[in-house]
């Protein structure tokens, strides 16, 4: 496995376009995004757990019930969220919109919207930069749609990695947007795959839904749940590798690799946190299972008492401790160690869940870099899990407070 360039459009037959459409105020930036393979594709997706679900989420899951799709397109800037019916027919339209100009469906396109809650979605706007859009599809696309789809996103996010089945090149490649509203609780940001594997929908649904769990579900910024998260993966089987249609050797490998780019893709997504300063990782290892383990590290990195001493460099683990025990699993804090790691050093503070004497000094400058590491040890089995977050500083308050004004 390989990294390669392109995102969305590393991938045999898919192009990509981003425009700026005018439903973002600011005209230097992109506010419409399209996906498109020149075949349709095996579709899968995840999506938010929020009882409040965006109209373009229900218009998706519609169009993908049949778990086909061949073209993706995304507005930023309004979410096109809690706006009834005619948020459902604008939805529509969108989709409507790619049908007329590109020889694809309506039900066929994956409809996803990003901003502002609670504000009707003027069509209209769109309907005037679909030529501009449309005729913009390229290979090089991907770095305007990686543009197009952020809100509050400081960095554009992307990737692309090759592999080898069979004796053919098979390539994922990804873009995602998230900074904000993020929580652990499927799916945490709008994230879209391409590949060109040749691979059932079963299967990589089966893939996807494994992938999410260890990857973009172990991230947390904020607390807060998106109501249009969804991540979606298209597969043209353009690749020409036999069709990975049953659990073995070939789709373990596909696997692998997604979580692989999925995992790299939640780090970017935690390390652009609204108001970050810097990526936090919390491994807690030594737990009788994996899904105990998953849900005392997402205790931990979702705490904000520990984001605040992370934005601090304040090695302060008692706050650990506390997140841990309030994240209803049982265990003997008699038994925990905690570490803190960067690439400034290594240090423990805590061992068997008491005080160790260590150097203040060497903590803070551990904690004062861009990447640190919590790691924790419960000394009471084998299986261990990470999570990824951010620190909470004042920034985020500022962002926040005049977001929609």
């Amino acid at each position: 496995m390989k990294q390669t360039r392109g995102g969305v459009t590393a991938a045999k037959g898919f192009t990509a376009s981003g425009i700026h459409a005018g439903i973002r105020k600011n005209q230097e930036k992109k506010d419409l995004a399209l996906v498109w393979s020149e075949v349709p594709c095996n579709a899968a997706a995840v999506y938010t757990t929020n009882v409040v679900k965006g109209q373009p989420l229900i218009v998706t899951r519609e169009h993908l019930a049949d778990g086909v799709a061949q073209a993706i397109i995304v507005n930023s800037g309004n979410a096109n969220t809690c706006t009834g019916e005619a948020g459902i027919a604008a939805a529509r339209r969108m989709a409507a919109l790619v049908a007329e100009r590109l020889p694809v469906k309506a039900e066929d396109v994956v409809v996803a919207s990003t901003g502002v809650i609670g504000q009707p979605l003027d069509v209209s706007v769109i309907e005037k930069g679909m030529e501009a859009l449309v005729s913009g599809l390229s290979k090089a696309g991907d770095i305007d749609a990686r543009e197009a789809i952020m809100t509050t996103d400081t960095v554009k996010k992307e990737l692309a990695i090759q592999m080898e089945l069979q004796g053919s090149i098979v390539t994922i490649g990804a873009m995602a947007k998230g900074s904000g509203m993020i929580h652990p609780n499927m799916a945490t940001m709008l994230g879209f795959i391409t590949t060109d594997c040749a691979i059932s929908t079963t299967m990589l649904q089966k893939a996807l839904s494994a992938s999410v769990k260890r990857t973009y579900n172990r991230v947390s910024v904020d607390g807060d749940t998106s109501t249009n998260d969804m991540v979606v993966i298209l597969a043209n089987g353009m690749a020409g590798n036999p069709v990975i249609d049953s659990d073995g050797p070939d789709f373990r490998e596909f696997l692998d690799a997604l979580n692989w780019l999925n995992t790299q893709m939640a780090r970017m997504i935690a390390r652009d946190g609204e108001g970050a300063t810097k990526l936090v990782e919390c491994t807690v290892e030594g737990v009788a299972d994996e899904e105990k383990a998953e849900q005392l590290a997402k205790g931990v990195i979702c705490s904000s008492l520990v984001k605040a001493a992370m934005f601090g460099a304040d090695a302060n683990w008692g706050r650990i401790l506390c997140a841990l025990g309030y994240t209803r699993h049982d265990f003997d804090p008699l038994k925990v160690d905690v570490a803190f790691e960067s690439p400034s050093g290594y240090i423990e503070v805590c061992k068997n869940g008491s005080p160790l004497n260590f150097s203040e000094e060497k903590a803070k400058k551990i904690l004062g870099y861009q990447e640190v590491a919590i790691l924790i040890n419960m000394n009471e089995g084998n299986a261990q899990a990470t999570a990824w977050g951010c620190d909470l500083s004042y920034e985020y308050v500022r962002i926040n407070g005049d977001y929609r004004t």
